[in-house]
């Protein structure tokens, strides 16, 4: 049984579906979940000779056209079992070129597919790819947002005068699809990116609150756990807590000290969003 539910409902779901299942059935949960919740549900289901697979599942959408990049965590007499399955869901070998020189030995991880270890050893290499994804799209996030603001005018007034009389005539749709072309920060990220500007250049049909489902959490804590410097990630995690306007009190704290030390009054431009003066 593969099943691919909210983390939040994982527990219920098993119990559910254990009832139903005979021993030496395999359970796999292709979701994201918590890797240290992996061996205590692999641990109860052993009790009834059911076997636990954590698998990491890459691919959104997308990942029925293209394949799902697949990371598996448990028993290898399991994995054995499932891999069959495994193989016809994830990309084949043709989907990227090879790594020159690259000598796998045996290994599946050029299709796409690749027992990672133990019980939650999938789950948390997913968690780290997570992690990763969040700091890549912050990154690009924030770098489109420097384009766009350097190509309108109307977003130039109350610049720094080095930026101010910047002449950027490319639109972000343009400077996208030239970066898809031989640039070091091509990606398939950029590639969806530069649909959703030729689609909608002024991403009017998106708001500011991006959601997080507690992949990057989870990355972040872990990363503090095996004290790992893990700016970007959290950083990049901390970023979304801000979109959804969890920074606007701090916000209003730091123009309270600002005017209470310095008597430094906010600005309101005519299109009625506040603006700081000075530093």
């Amino acid at each position: 049984v593969w099943m691919m539910v909210p983390d939040s409902v994982v527990d219920n779901v098993i119990d559910e579906l254990a009832a139903l299942l005979q021993a030496g059935d395999i359970l796999v949960d292709g979701g994201n979940s918590y890797f240290p919740e992996d061996q205590r549900r692999a641990r109860q289901l052993a009790q009834r000779d059911i076997s636990y697979m954590d698998v990491g599942t890459s691919g959104g959408v997308w990942g029925r056209e293209r394949g799902y990049c697949l990371m598996v965590g448990g028993e290898q007499a399991a994995f054995e079992r499932l891999e069959p399955a495994l193989k016809t869901l994830a990309p084949d070998r043709d989907s990227v070129p090879a790594t020159p020189g690259q000598a796998l030995d045996g290994s599946t991880a050029d299709q796409g597919y690749l027992h990672c270890g133990g019980h939650g050893a999938g789950h948390f290499v997913k968690m780290v790819h997570n992690g990763i994804e969040y700091g890549l799209m912050a990154a690009y996030a924030e770098g489109f947002a420097m384009l766009n603001k350097a190509a309108s005018p109307a977003h130039r007034d109350g610049l720094e005068p080095s930026v101010a009389d910047i002449a950027l005539e490319a639109s972000t749709a343009e400077i996208a699809e030239l970066w898809r072309r031989g640039s070091v920060v091509g990606s398939w990220l950029l590639d969806l990116t530069a649909q959703s500007l030729k689609s909608d250049p002024a991403l009017a049909r998106f708001s500011h609150e991006v959601s997080d489902s507690g992949e990057g959490r989870w990355t972040v804590k872990t990363a503090t756990d095996m004290g790992i410097p893990a700016h970007v990630l959290s950083a990049a995690l901390f970023a979304r807590f801000s979109s959804r306007g969890e920074a606007d009190y701090s916000n209003r704290m730091l123009s309270a000290m600002r005017y209470a030390f310095g008597g430094h009054m906010e600005k309101t431009p005519p299109d009625g969003h506040t603006e700081k003066q000075g530093r």
